[in-house]
């Protein structure tokens, strides 16, 4: 029973949807109260990209990229099965589905409240969010279930290659059909900062620190 418990998550993940619930509360009166320090954040953008969200996301993805081994897509034929359900949802079911429950929301349920404006950013955010799929929270959903961590490994790591070739395509046809204008310069400037650079920085840092200190120290210092 011990042993059980120690192999659960800690406080911090346990508490994760307050930690959440109270950075949306904080962001929102900081803007409401303070709108001097999301104008002055503003500033630092390019490209439509926010250069401060850009650092935090890295901050919060850097640290699962280094779990990613890359030479773990050899096995992707072991199991197939598993991948292909994968591969399917990701990139076949899950980017259209979100399309059609934001449009459904967004522009039908909600449109006397929303303004067409609002209601089309809205709907772009719901696509942006659709077609990304999952890569930290994968890792730690093996952990809880008892999952197969070799076999996690391997899903994310082709999933994260798809995604360089996949991701702004589907965005741009389906902001396309929605009558939304395709800002490709963003979507590309997207792609490069939040997964080819991500992905690039941890698979050299672990083959950096594996080449210097052993898989072992490795294993004991960035994957607990």
């Amino acid at each position: 029973m011990k042993a059980q418990e120690n192999s659960g998550i800690g406080f911090f993940e346990r508490y994760l949807t307050l930690w959440v619930i109270i950075c949306m509360a904080a962001g929102v009166l900081i803007a409401r109260f303070l709108p001097s320090v999301p104008a002055f954040l503003g500033r630092f953008e390019y490209a439509g990209v926010s250069v401060p969200i850009a650092v935090l996301v890295w901050v919060m993805i850097y640290p699962m990229m280094l779990k990613v081994d890359f030479r773990s897509v050899r096995d992707v034929r072991r199991n197939p099965r598993g991948l292909f359900v994968t591969w399917a949802v990701n990139w076949l079911i899950k980017p259209f589905t979100m399309f059609g429950v934001a449009c459904l929301f967004f522009l039908v349920a909600f449109r006397p409240l929303l303004p067409d404006p609002f209601a089309r950013d809205y709907l772009a955010g719901a696509v942006l969010l659709g077609a990304a799929p999952c890569t930290a929270m994968v890792f730690a959903w093996s952990h809880l279930t008892g999952g197969d961590p070799a076999y996690t490994v391997v899903q994310v790591a082709t999933n994260d290659l798809i995604i360089l070739a996949a991701f702004a395509p589907i965005v741009a046809f389906l902001l396309g059909v929605s009558g939304v204008a395709v800002p490709w310069d963003t979507l590309l400037l997207s792609v490069g900062l939040f997964v080819v650079i991500p992905l690039a920085g941890g698979a050299l840092t672990r083959a950096a620190v594996i080449g210097r200190r052993g898989p072992g120290y490795f294993q004991g210092v960035f994957i607990p």
